[in-house]
């Protein structure tokens, strides 16, 4: 009986040991075969993915996806990179512009999420980040073609979708073991925010000046009708919106709207110099514009834009901040534009930006003059 009895706490503790070395456990610090150390994480689709831990190689796929690993300060394992990372001297995107390195890595393909999986085991990342999903399929036969975990992120945003922002950062973080940077660039953007928002709550709504933002980048550059109703910079000081009503995505307004609203103060998205007419040319010799209040009393000033292969978050708060400055100069005299994008800048990238975002839209923040 003794025999039989040992014999059997053997075979159970054999099979523990298999058990182990095959990978059976689940949850943070388990091993693979390889003696790999694997942790299994939820996703921003609900998919259960295993992912080594201290990965040292990773790729990023699909809009905002590489710009989230910059703030969290792990750009130094990306080892490929989308097509649009292969741009020079583009000075477009602020964390394109902190990380020239990007130029002139291997391509992993055409960029917002059109990448090719050949190329991606090439390079023989341990872990894909992939923004903007289209579905829990696309993501695991991804995973399926290339056999390296797939972890999908929602973008969000600095408004209503600021949750989703979060939980992308926190699971990067987790994935990438920056869990105390994630945590200080999430209470960055909460104090920020609430900062903004302190300066310019209490003004009534009744005497605040109605304010318009024209030529906004949406796929590309655009015309002065290319507008937002939910402007983020505009929401995060409590500005007065002429185009608010027309809801929350982004909208080609008609003139007669603009002419009806008659703005007392007019942004334009620096991004409109790159098509031809600009809303600058527009506001200059479109007679219909040239009556506006704003265009008469020269009231035109010029954003950097926040849109640049989706939402530059940075940029955001920066054009908060000079928006600000401009409609409501009593709240914001501590502010100078350029040091405050920089001071942004700074913090979430580790370089300055600003006087780079200059030159790639070929003007920052500032007074437009509109002589002909």
């Amino acid at each position: 009986m003794k025999n039989k009895k040992y014999s059997g706490i053997l075979i159970i503790l054999l099979m523990l040991i298999s058990c182990i070395g095959a990978g059976c456990l689940s949850g943070s610090g388990q091993s693979t075969e390889d003696n790999v150390e694997v942790r299994t994480i939820t996703d921003g689709l609900g998919r259960e993915v295993t992912v080594p831990l201290n990965a040292e190689r990773i790729v990023c796929q699909g809009p905002g996806a590489l710009r989230y690993i910059c703030y969290l300060d792990a750009q130094d394992k990306i080892v490929g990179v989308e097509d649009i990372e292969l741009r020079k001297d583009e000075n477009r995107r602020p964390y394109a512009i902190a990380n020239p390195q990007f130029q002139d890595m291997p391509l992993i393909g055409e960029y917002r999420g059109n990448t090719d999986p050949e190329k991606i085991v090439a390079i023989d990342p341990e872990v894909i980040f992939w923004t903007e999903v289209q579905s829990i399929n696309d993501a695991d036969e991804l995973q399926a073609k290339t056999g390296i975990p797939v972890v999908a992120l929602n973008y969000g945003d600095l408004g209503v979708h600021r949750n989703d922002m979060y939980q992308s950062l926190r699971i990067i973080a987790e994935v990438m073991q920056k869990e105390e940077r994630g945590e200080e660039v999430i209470e960055f953007f909460d104090m920020t925010i609430e900062d903004l928002d302190s300066r310019t709550a209490d003004i009534p709504e009744e005497e605040k000046v109605p304010v318009y933002v024209g030529g906004i980048a949406y796929r590309g550059p655009h015309g002065f009708q290319s507008t937002e109703p939910s402007y983020p910079p505009f929401d995060l000081i409590n500005a007065r919106n002429v185009a608010a009503s027309l809801g929350t995505e982004h909208a080609d307004v008609s003139k007669e709207a603009i002419i009806e609203w008659d703005p007392e103060i007019i942004f334009v998205d620096l991004s409109t110099y790159q098509t031809t007419p600009s809303a600058v040319d527009e506001l200059k010799n479109d007679p219909a514009y040239t009556s506006l209040t704003a265009v008469k009393r020269g009231d035109v000033y010029g954003v950097l834009p926040y849109n640049w292969y989706t939402t530059n978050h940075g940029s955001v708060l920066a054009a908060a901040y000079y928006s600000g400055k401009v409609i409501y100069p009593d709240r914001f005299q501590d502010i100078e534009a350029g040091e405050k994008a920089d001071e942004i800048y700074v913090f979430l990238l580790g370089e300055p930006a600003y006087d780079a975002m200059n030159s790639g839209f070929s003007a920052g923040f500032g007074q437009i003059g509109l002589d002909k």
